[in-house]
This record gives C-alpha cells, structure tokens and sequence, in this order.
C-alpha cells in the first residue's frame, strides 16, 4: 500500500493551522493540519489544475451568473 504524501506551502512555516495537499496521479487530497486523522476533500486532479490556473489568473472572482458572494477585498 502507498503511503500519502501530504505537503503544505513553505508560506506556512513551522505552523500548524494549515491546508495540506496530497497530490495523486488522479486525485488531489486535501485535509486541515490541526486534525490530520478527520475529514478530506478530494477532487479529480483535473478540477484541481483548473481550480489553481483560475485562482492564479485572478479570473476565480469572474462568477458565473447565478453565483452568490463578492470577492474578499
């Protein structure tokens, strides 16, 4: 059986409130570092790409019609 890697961004530091990743060739993983053994998100590593592209191009705050919220300021 492999064992998960889990990271979290060198931002973080020696902290440990933190989001942590695991990235598998067909899955990302992800889990809050407080509470390691609780629950995860995992997503088709796909969405994961598309969701880091669009966060980095700054077009995550272009909403699609029906979407509620505004982006943090």
């Amino acid at each position: 059986m492999q064992t998960t890697h889990w990271q979290k961004s060198t931002y973080s530091g020696d902290s440990s409130n933190c989001v942590e990743i695991a990235a598998e060739p067909s899955i990302v993983r992800i889990r809050d570092s407080k509470n390691a053994g609780g629950s995860q998100l995992a997503f088709p590593s796909s969405a994961w790409t598309s969701f880091i592209s669009h966060t980095a191009s700054g077009s995550i705050n272009n909403r699609p019609p029906g979407i509620r919220g505004e982006p943090n300021a």
